[in-house]
This record gives structure tokens, sequence and C-alpha cells, in this order.
């Protein structure tokens, strides 16, 4: 398993923050660089638990496709969104918010298995985990300041 934490701080209530980084349009919004879309599932509004999304997007010149659906859900503290199909052997990504005097931490967890096995592992390591680092450090950027 490969695993790695982005922390962004924002200015924003933890409960706006939270319900930004739910909402579908800013997701959409926050992504497109990659043309991400929604395939399946609500295109607007917010997420909640147990909603499932199928995205679409290009990344590392190749077009992905992942569905992911919110396991756990602690308004404004913290959700919890997994791969349920998608080209990961497992996807799973924590969101944490801690509501400061000055604002907010918000802190991503990522954690992935890349399928394949050792040539799998190695590709995650040396192209993956930096990829979906600086997705995730922009993404956050996007809400914290949005």
């Amino acid at each position: 398993m490969t695993s790695f934490t982005v922390r962004t701080v924002s200015r924003r209530p933890a409960a706006a923050l939270f319900d930004a980084a739910l909402d579908l349009g800013l997701h959409t919004a926050s992504q497109a660089r990659s043309g991400e879309r929604v395939v399946r599932g609500p295109a607007s509004g917010q997420l909640g638990l147990g909603d499932e999304v199928t995205w679409r997007a290009r990344h590392l010149g190749l077009w992905w496709t992942m569905t992911a659906a919110v396991t756990e859900f602690e308004r404004p503290t913290r959700f919890v969104d997994e791969q349920v199909r998608g080209p990961f052997s497992s996807f799973r990504h924590e969101h944490r918010f801690e509501e400061h005097e000055s604002g907010t931490s918000m802190t991503d967890t990522i954690e992935f298995t890349a399928p394949l096995g050792v040539p799998g592992r190695a590709v995650a390591a040396l192209v993956l985990r930096p990829y979906l680092r600086r997705l995730i450090a922009r993404r956050g950027e996007f809400l914290a300041h949005g």
C-alpha cells in the first residue's frame, strides 16, 4: 500500500470547507485541468453518506474511470471516500477538518494499492504517488481559497 498526507490551511470555517469538499461543482472546477466530469451518479449538489459517483478524467495522458462512494461521514470534521470500481486495487481518501482561531486545517490522507504486483508498486512509488500528491494539493488550495 502507498500513502501520503497533504495539509492545507484556510481561513474558512471548518463547516464551510467540509461542505466545499463535498460539492460536485467545486470538485469538477478544481479538476478542470484533467477534464474531470461525472459520468454516472449525481452531477451537481453535495455528496453525503452512501452517495456514489463515477468520474472520468484524463491523467498522465490516459483516460481513467473511477467510481467512488462516501463511506464515512462526520460533519463537519471528517469524511471518507473510497473506490468502488476503478483502476486501483484499493483507493481510500480520508478528509479531516480541524478548526482553529484563524481558520481551518484540512488534512487529506490517501492510501492506495496499484494493481499488477511488483511492477504496480514501482509505478505507484515513482509516478502515481507524486502525481496524486500534487493533484490533491492543488485541489486543497482551490477549496481553501475558493
